[in-house]
């Protein structure tokens, strides 16, 4: 059995359902002597124990698990998602679901996957003024409506030229099927090594996404603009205020986050049930020529 003495459960305090079955979780780990504290999750940390926990089960959608990622990734702390959201491309756990791959999970009989993260980093004045662990994405944009921002990008000290959008995303294979899908992006699997740069409505049609490798280093500078509101996103749940001459480094993660149930299994079948990623339509209508028994 693994060495699992006390438990963390994350409750999203938005999610009407997720104190009820927080108390169920808490009473099952109890009759197994395993210490368990709550969490109420409104969008903001203070004050987290994750560092006095062997695991950590989250009680909500994607979002709350990207919370627990960032914090739980660098201690190694496994986390156990249970989906009380609308997509679930990550937590794949079913609210009805929880008992046997908890079961499983606390007797050593079901392993966790691993999940790349990034590092992201702004340099000011030499120094390095923020950065944070990153399961989706790290987003740049100018603050407020139509407010293109100007960046200068280079990977690996190459130059990628300078960027005029909205906006630049750089997303991992888990934060593929997000926003980055939304500004028109590629999905990769999350089980490969690659981050993928994206522009938001680009000024230039030419600037189209781009996979790269994980093994590099993307840095983007700020460019002075006439607006000087430009804002730097962490999973949609971070804020940064970035200024003119700002460097941000972005690449992978030392440590990855450990996620109990998310086998790749779970995203493909997310893809076809919450995307319609199903291929070509399915007609039941014979074609010209054709018969039912073709």
């Amino acid at each position: 059995m693994n060495q699992i003495s006390r438990a963390l459960i994350v409750v999203n305090r938005y999610k009407s359902d997720a104190p009820h079955i927080a108390s169920e979780i808490q009473d099952y780990l109890s009759g197994k002597n395993i210490l368990c504290d709550i969490y109420i999750f409104d969008g903001s940390a203070i004050d987290i124990p994750f560092n006095q926990a062997s695991f950590v089960i989250t009680l909500g959608g994607d979002g709350t698990v990207l919370f627990a990622a960032r914090y739980c990734a660098p201690l190694g702390i496994p986390v156990f998602p249970v989906n009380l959201g609308e997509f679930g491309f990550i937590a794949g756990i079913q609210p009805d679901a929880w008992k046997k791959p908890l079961y499983d999970f606390i007797e050593g009989k079901r392993n966790d996957n691993e999940r790349m993260m990034l590092l992201t980093k702004v340099f000011r004045n030499d120094g390095c003024v923020f950065e944070s662990y990153v399961l989706n994405d790290s987003v740049i944009t100018g603050k407020g409506m139509a407010k293109i921002v100007s960046l200068e990008v280079t990977f690996n000290q190459i130059s990628f030229g300078t960027h005029k959008a909205d906006g630049l995303i750089v997303a991992t294979p888990t934060g593929s099927t997000a926003y980055s899908a939304a500004s028109g992006g590629p999905i990769l699997a999350p089980d490969l090594n690659a981050f993928v740069l994206t522009p938001i409505s680009p000024f230039s049609l030419s600037n189209r996404p781009i996979v790269l490798p994980s093994s590099g280093t993307l840095t983007i500078k700020v460019l002075d603009m006439r607006h000087k509101d430009t804002i730097l996103s962490i999973d949609g749940q971070e804020l940064f205020s970035l200024e003119f001459g700002d460097s941000i480094s972005i690449a992978q993660a030392p440590h990855r986050v450990r996620l109990v149930g998310c086998e790749v299994d779970v995203f493909y079948t997310a893809l076809k049930s919450k995307l319609n990623w199903s291929g070509v339509p399915v007609s039941t209508t014979p074609r010209l020529g054709e018969t039912s028994d073709d």
